[in-house]
């Protein structure tokens, strides 16, 4: 649990910027505005129930994420979840907007994730358990 409040949930793209759990996130209100949404979730297929896979089972899996994304003509930027101070690779995410809680919650779970970072129209990343 510790582990998830301290990573660095950093967002790419054109305005890159970084969501921690539980702080204001002005970059983020910004980007949900530039996306006409009022929420967001961050999200990953990497580790499935935290277990450990290969780079390239997790690669694939992400792929396969952005693929239903693409699908679903979810708006989304990529990023990478690291913890500052841990040796483990960080883990290739998405930030995807206008997910309401619930829809986050569903795709988090489809996904096999443990948690997931979800913002509403604040712009408060809140990590949301799932198991």
């Amino acid at each position: 649990m510790q582990a998830y409040l301290e990573t660095e949930y950093k967002v790419h793209g054109d305005q890159p910027f970084m969501l921690k759990v539980e702080e204001a996130s002005p970059a983020l209100a910004a980007a949900h505005k530039r996306y006409g949404v009022n929420c967001s979730a961050y999200v990953t297929a990497w580790n499935p129930l935290g277990v450990d896979q290969e780079i390239g089972v997790n690669t694939q899996r992400n792929a396969e994420l952005s693929a239903e994304l693409r699908t679903r003509s979810l708006a989304s930027i990529e990023g990478l979840g690291q913890h500052p101070s841990n040796q483990q690779p960080g883990e290739a995410s998405y930030l995807i907007f206008g997910l309401t809680l619930e829809a986050a919650k569903t795709l988090g779970t489809r996904w096999a994730q443990n948690a997931i970072i979800w913002s509403g129209a604040d712009a408060v990343p809140q990590l949301i358990l799932l198991r």
